[in-house]
């Protein structure tokens, strides 16, 4: 399995395992893939996330988590370096999972379902997972290694 089935798989199942929500799982297999280049704990930032932004409903989780990912790989540290790289990255990620996905809004995706019923859970699974599987490829395909 190469390392971008190997997110997706990890991710998927941190998500169906209840270990962590969406956006806490595609950080953190994106961190571990990177050689955890911020310490586990960075997973607290991205506990917000899920359900829609703090259960409000809106951005996906997945989605929020996936743009924080690319942060890890493609981000700026130095006020005023150039940020065009993650910002390049970041939309085309939002641009894939609107085309893939239909919606990036939690509520619209999950409108079909009972919500912490078995559909739910499936579904949400496997968009954490191709997330993850997404910003795994967007790091190797750019030979990211920190």
């Amino acid at each position: 399995m190469n390392q971008p089935e190997t997110c997706r798989t990890t991710a998927e199942n941190y998500y169906q395992n209840g270990k962590w929500l969406c956006s806490e799982a595609v950080v953190t297999v994106i961190n571990d893939m990177l050689g955890r280049p911020l310490p586990p704990e960075c997973v607290k930032m991205a506990s917000g996330f899920p359900v829609g932004i703090g259960s409000s409903g809106c951005t996906c989780g997945a989605l929020t988590g996936g743009v924080m990912a690319l942060g890890l790989a493609f981000g700026r540290t130095i006020p005023g370096d150039e940020n065009t790289a993650i910002l390049k990255v970041s939309g085309e990620l939002h641009d894939w999972f609107k085309t893939t996905f239909g919606s990036t809004c939690c509520r619209v995706l999950i409108k079909k379902v009972e919500f912490g019923g078995k559909e739910h859970i499936e579904q949400c699974t496997s968009i954490t997972g191709s997330v993850a599987e997404y910003v795994a490829n967007t790091i190797e395909k750019n030979d990211i290694k920190l």
